[in-house]
């Protein structure tokens, strides 16, 4: 009879070992769940309506802009519901033909009525995104103003 009993106290402690190293194992991959969720990039949140809640800003967008060194720079911009972007550029009247293009990731800002593209460098990456319509920041962020200020936009297709 004291064998049984101390069979019994064995798988009983053995049956506690078991619960309790598999509450430890638990515990450090809810700690690696949380530490990925962490570094996922926040998503605002916005107080009432911005371009980024309430206009069908998704779709491509085209214009020319002003060029110092050349005729005009045709500039095509598609934005992304996955928030991904491709810009295209073509320089008109330059004999190299300049052509590029760049994709990337984009984000909103914190009023969600500007986005910016990742990936550009050297020129303007933000625009102020409206109905049909989003107008190239200057190199500062801020909207272009005076005679050609009308030549920084460009309308959704």
């Amino acid at each position: 009879m004291n064998k049984n009993f101390i069979i019994l106290i064995l798988c009983a402690l053995l049956a506690f070992t078991t619960a309790c190293s598999n509450s430890t194992d638990n515990s450090e991959n809810q700690e690696e769940v949380i530490t990925e969720v962490e570094t996922v990039e926040e998503i605002p949140q916005y107080n009432g309506d911005n371009s980024a809640t309430s206009v069908d800003w998704n779709g491509t967008y085209k214009g020319t802009v002003p060029c110092a060194s050349c005729e005009g720079i045709e500039t095509i911009l598609t934005l992304n519901m996955d928030m991904t972007f491709k810009l295209s550029t073509h320089y008109f009247g330059r004999n190299d033909a300049l052509e590029e293009d760049v994709m990337g990731n984009f984000s909103w800002d914190k009023t969600g009525s500007i986005v910016t593209l990742a990936n550009v460098k050297d020129r303007p990456n933000q625009f102020k995104v409206g109905e049909n319509r989003i107008w190239l920041l200057d190199m500062d962020g801020k909207r272009v103003t005076g005679d050609l200020a009308d030549h920084y936009i460009l309308t959704k297709q």
